[in-house]
């Protein structure tokens, strides 16, 4: 996989390659675990609750290229469904900040070389997720957690 350098800074979402593109998730999981939104207030909460395909250690998909199979709800992010469902990323998402002009966190790991740094950082959800498997839907609104997205 060759990625042009620091091609975050220069290449326009839409014209990344398909490697570049993905290397810009930073592993951090948030957006694999379920949300509210409250319809009265639009207001978008995240909770500990992840997709069953989700490991929590890991931080990453058990089954990324069929996941659409498993998951139909799935919703797979490209520069085209990007601006309709960029609301509820994480404020830290690379694709989300690129998306709003913005710059990637110091501890991003095309930033650092790091592929650990996200987890280093205090950034992902490794280890506080449960699967959507174990919970009831009815339940999720008590596995809330902070997160501005």
């Amino acid at each position: 996989m060759t990625l042009r350098p620091r091609f975050w800074e220069t290449v326009p979402l839409a014209k990344m390659t398909q490697a570049e593109w993905e290397a810009l998730c930073d592993g951090c999981g948030k957006c694999c675990v379920n949300k509210l939104e409250y319809e009265d207030t639009g207001e978008v909460a995240y909770t500990r609750i992840s997709c069953r395909l989700f490991d929590g250690d890991t931080c990453r998909c058990r089954d990324y290229p069929n996941r659409k199979l498993h998951v139909p709800e799935c919703v797979v992010l490209t520069p085209k469904t990007l601006p309709k469902i960029a609301y509820w990323m994480p404020a830290t998402c690379a694709y989300k900040l690129l998306f709003q002009k913005k710059k990637l966190p110091d501890w991003h790991p095309l930033v650092t070389g790091d592929p650990d740094s996200t987890h280093k950082a205090g950034a992902s959800i490794r280890g506080l997720t449960l699967s959507e498997a174990d919970i009831p839907e009815d339940d999720w609104e008590d596995y809330l957690i902070e997160e501005t997205p």
